[in-house]
């Protein structure tokens, strides 16, 4: 992603003494730290490309950690005709659960039946489909229930009386974008948080791009790298026709191959969508889907074991991209939505926690911003040098795009390499490092925490499981040669202790304290004013004592 507005500048020549003076040269730049940029990222370099990747702020700290954190194929946009896309989405539901059961897995969704919405039939047919567009594997199908003494309907309303369940996922969106940076990094990709790119010059070859780096902890740049790459791939999300305007001083082509001009109008429309956090409204493990008197719908999901989390709205965003925030409208409409469901009225002096995010949808500004499609498009051409932008897209089919992505960018280096991706798991996914076979996504993770607490029986219970929930089977390198809780470090905050906060700042990026408190983990969200303060003191402390930032995977080297 790119910074504010930049007015375009006349073009530059590159001469082939500044060409061959670059810092570091490359097969592809990824500009863009979202999930499509890093699954993009860890694709080509599973294929063997070398790969840099440079993101203007922490990775996933936009887009990708303000999603509804779902895996699922989008029930809704079957009434839209969205038959492709929910195939797709489907196809890769049960995918992805195997390939980080960690931070995803199956969650169940209780739909109570408005009749004045929707006939009984025709949800039953949607839920037919949505059963058998794509094959399960482990994922239980639809059914119905009886709310009237069942605990599903104990929380709800009298007048629901019926409701229809079925299955999709859930995931820690932020965790999957780290950890796909992760795997990226350790098949030979450069990543590289807080840097800027600022220019991109088109030369024989390729392109030279500067990339300014910026302190973590004040924001000043701190040097430039210059990077040398043969192609460019453009996965900026929000910002992506504003990088291809203004920095690759290119112009975006219509679907047909026409050029547009400044005025013709974005590929992108930019819909905001916010969430509201309140305590915990019920005590079993299914989510629910609610159909508003709009006919859009929220969920209410369990979140972080004390709270549910509670979205989303669909809202034309006219700022700059990185200006967003959920308006006091939108925390009243999701209040209101859900009071009418829930027999205890959710109140806007309940939300503990708010988040907002702009989702950058491939669309042509016509219609309601719910009826947007979800759907990406991938645009590629060799002139003035290779480059490919990535428009739209979703959580769900973001393996799926940066497959065909790469196909992509293969093509236009000269080779279309072998895909990889399918069959592959993400960093922690490998539970057989303890377990003896994958069998079940949620039994394996089961068995997994069992075997770690026997081996580590000192551990607690709560600290197991938020640990393994994390990091997976990356847990055992965190607790290498960690014998007892002596061995943690310091407790900078109730169960954070150093020996996370090192490993968060030399594999994952962490460099700041809302690195740490709020995309590697939603620490931040149970801790007081005060427990936060202390983790910012300590990130400061150990950048006042000069001690390295955790650049293990991020610095120059490879």
């Amino acid at each position: 992603m790119i910074c504010g507005q930049r007015k375009r500048r006349p073009r530059l020549s590159t001469t082939s003494a500044e060409a061959s003076s670059a810092d570091h040269h490359c097969d592809v730049l990824v500009v863009g730290g979202g999930i499509n940029g890093v699954g993009i990222a860890r694709d080509l370099a599973g294929r063997g490309w070398n790969v840099v990747l440079c993101e203007q702020d922490d990775l996933a700290s936009h887009t990708s950690s303000a999603s509804t954190k779902l895996i699922h194929g989008g029930l809704r946009y079957l009434e839209y005709g969205e038959f492709s896309l929910v195939r797709k989405a489907l196809a890769e539901r049960e995918l992805l659960l195997r390939s980080a059961p960690h931070i995803m897995w199956p969650l169940r969704f209780v739909l109570p039946h408005d009749a004045s919405m929707r006939p009984a039939w025709m949800i039953r047919i949607g839920l037919w489909l949505y059963d058998n567009l794509a094959v399960r594997e482990f994922l239980p199908g639809s059914g119905t229930v009886n709310l009237k003494g069942d605990p599903l309907g104990a929380p709800l309303n009298a007048k629901w009386t019926k409701a229809f369940v079925y299955s999709d996922g859930w995931v820690d969106d932020a965790r999957l974008v780290t950890l796909c940076a992760m795997d990226a990094a350790e098949r030979g990709a450069m990543i590289l948080p807080r840097t800027r790119c600022d220019k991109l010059q088109p030369m024989p070859g390729g392109w030279l791009a500067e990339l300014v780096r910026q302190d973590a902890l004040t924001g000043e740049a701190t040097h430039t790298i210059r990077v040398r790459a043969k192609a460019v791939v453009n996965a900026a999300g929000p910002w992506a026709e504003q990088l291809l305007r203004q920095t690759m001083n290119v112009q975006p082509r219509a679907a047909g191959g026409k050029q547009r001009d400044a005025a013709s109008g974005a590929h992108l429309r930019l819909v905001k969508g916010s969430h509201i956090v309140v305590p915990r409204i019920f005590n079993h493990d299914h989510a629910y889907i609610f159909q508003g008197e709009d006919r859009r719908i929220i969920f209410a999901i369990p979140y972080e074991r004390n709270f549910t989390l509670i979205g989303t709205t669909d809202v034309e965003h006219k700022q700059a991209p990185g200006a967003v925030s959920i308006d006091p409208e939108e925390v009243m409409y999701l209040c209101q939505h859900a009071s009418r469901y829930f027999r205890q009225p959710v109140q806007p002096g309940d939300v503990v926690w708010q988040f907002a995010g702009v989702r950058p949808l491939l669309d042509d500004a016509k219609g309601k911003a719910s009826a947007v499609t979800r759907d990406y498009r991938l645009e590629a051409h060799a002139h003035p040098s290779p480059w490919l932008t990535v428009w739209g897209g979703k959580l769900t089919t973001f393996r799926l795009l940066s497959e065909e992505a790469s196909d992509m960018v293969g093509r236009q280096l000269g080779e279309l390499r072998h895909r990889w991706t399918a069959d592959a798991v993400l960093p922690g996914g490998q539970l057989t490092d303890l377990i003896d076979e994958a069998v079940h996504p949620e039994l394996d993770m089961t068995e997994f925490q069992s075997r770690l607490r026997r081996r580590h029986p000192w551990l607690d219970l709560a600290l197991m499981r938020r640990w393994t929930r994390a990091y997976g089977s990356r847990v055992l390198r965190m607790l290498d040669g960690v014998t007892s809780r002596t061995d943690l470090g310091a407790e900078v905050a109730p169960d954070l202790y150093e020996v996370e906060l090192f490993y968060l700042k030399r594999h994952e990026w962490a460099q700041t304290a809302d690195d740490i408190l709020w995309r590697r983990s939603k620490l931040g969200l149970h801790y007081t004013p005060a427990q936060r303060q202390a983790v910012v003191d300590w990130v400061q402390a150990q950048a006042d004592s000069g001690r390295t930032l955790g650049f293990h995977h991020s610095g120059m080297s490879r």
